[in-house]
């Protein structure tokens, strides 16, 4: 069958018209701050990790959220009567949350920082992050980044991770250890009523 050669003309034309579209629109797309000056690609949002207790929901942002969830900085985290939830933060530390409990988490490369609204809660810093814990009165609490730390607002003190964690029970010890160790792992550990207690048998 011949083709004529308006026909052959029609073709080449449409062709060249979906080859231009899809030039421009490849360039329109291309966010003109999506490179740095030096032309590097700048990194992903920083991401941590929920962990609620029995996989019950909490509620982060007004909305109902169980274990496995992703938290960003500026998150608001609230956990009901009987609910406690951890938050690890990858190469950071941790942040544990009573039941009864609401706060705002905001964490950057090397920071971390919680408003408490409500409750308490206990963060743990590894080495080179600074973090504090503030409510509606002031600073609660502070680490500077020299050493791995503990804030421990439930007992309203402060101490270095090696001096005990501030009357913090043994499976929370080791639920934030295995949290600044694994760097994302699921926590396991229960916080009964507002503050930490005992493990039993």
């Amino acid at each position: 069958m011949k083709i004529s050669k308006t026909r052959v003309a029609k073709i080449i034309a449409l062709l060249l018209t979906f080859l231009l579209t899809q030039i421009f629109l490849g360039l329109t797309f291309a966010a003109p701050g999506a490179v740095n000056k030096r032309g590097d690609v700048p990194s992903p949002q920083a991401a941590a990790v929920l962990t609620t207790q029995g996989n019950k929901p909490i509620t982060v942002n007004g909305a109902s959220t169980t274990s496995g969830a992703t938290i960003l900085t500026g998150a608001t985290i609230e956990t009901p009567d009987g609910v406690s939830a951890s938050v690890t933060i990858p190469g950071q530390g941790a942040l544990m949350i009573p039941a009864n409990s609401k706060l705002t988490l905001d964490f950057s490369h090397g920071q971390v920082r919680v408003m408490l609204l409500q409750g308490c809660a206990v963060l743990n810093t590894k080495k080179g992050t600074t973090g504090e814990i503030d409510n509606a009165n002031g600073v609660i609490g502070k680490t500077d980044g020299t050493q791995d730390a503990f804030i421990d607002t439930c007992q309203k003190r402060t101490s270095p991770a090696a001096a005990g964690g501030g009357g913090l029970s043994t499976g929370a010890k080791v639920a934030i250890a295995a949290a600044v160790i694994g760097g994302g792992t699921a926590l396991a550990f229960a916080l009964r009523g507002s503050n930490p207690s005992p493990s039993r048998p």
